[in-house]
């Protein structure tokens, strides 16, 4: 099988050269940018992607966008923060050389926080369904938390190597992350769903969000870091109930 390379950039000069870097292997990879200001596409470009620039629908049509344009039907999905492990690599080219019986694969994940490798606190192994049969599968139209949906779960994978995150680079960034997007996001996504909040759930919310990544999940493992970690799992929760709260208000002034 061919192998198509698939990510999705808004001004990421800092870390699509290392992305790219990591598939050099593949036989294609499409970057699909939402305009760029600042040498993202020029970056891309010159180390052998295809550029498509495209404006910004929203996660999950984008890298639908991105999977549609590649001109192979197995696709890994890589975003611009993440690089293909050496193990992973090999999974893929020993995959590539074979023949699958599966059309999917989920692939661990490990992010660095502060300059660790997180293994505990709920990031760890956050299995991505990433590599797939876009024949088989399409990305699920969700607002935030996008991912893939396969026409038979019984026909997914797992592999062993994996992808290394580096999404965060200070807890300056982790805050504004959770302000900008995270929070508003899973705020407007909750209330798609019909969930709704109130003050009481607000707050037990984020006192369980800390809890659980601290404690339940062994977060305190991971040190200061992993501290850090459940704190903002906590600020998280509990500004995304506040928008929620929000959400609900204005749709009570205005109910039709």
């Amino acid at each position: 099988m061919k192998i198509s390379v698939v990510i999705i950039t808004l001004n990421e000069e800092r870390n699509i050269a290392d992305a790219i870097g990591s598939v050099d292997w593949a036989d294609e990879v499409v970057v699909v940018d939402s305009g760029s200001e600042d040498r993202t596409r020029e970056i891309a470009e010159s180390l052998g992607a295809r550029v498509i620039v495209n404006p910004w629908p929203g996660f999950s049509d984008q890298k639908q966008l991105a999977t549609d344009s590649a001109s192979n039907d197995w696709i890994l999905s890589l975003d611009a923060d993440e690089r293909v492990s050496a193990e992973l690599r090999d999974e893929l080219l020993a995959l590539a050389n074979g023949n699958s019986s599966l059309t999917g694969y989920r692939i661990p994940r490990l992010s660095y926080y502060m300059g660790r490798a997180i293994r505990h606190g709920g990031w760890y192994p956050d299995l991505q369904l990433r590599f797939f049969d876009r024949r088989r599968g399409r990305w699920n139209g969700a607002v935030i938390h996008e991912s893939v949906k396969m026409d038979d779960v019984r026909e997914i994978g797992r592999l062993q190597g994996e992808l290394l995150h580096y999404s965060v680079r200070d807890t300056g960034e982790h805050q504004r992350m959770i302000a900008g997007r995270y929070a508003p996001l899973g705020a407007r996504k909750m209330f798609l769903e019909g969930k709704r909040t109130s003050p009481v759930k607000a707050v037990f919310s984020s006192w369980f969000a800390f809890v659980r990544a601290y404690f339940l999940r062994l977060g305190f493992l991971d040190g200061f870091p992993g501290f850090c970690i459940a704190y903002f799992a906590a600020h998280h929760a509990l500004m995304k109930h506040l928008h929620l709260l929000e959400l609900q208000r204005q749709d009570a002034r205005d109910p039709g």
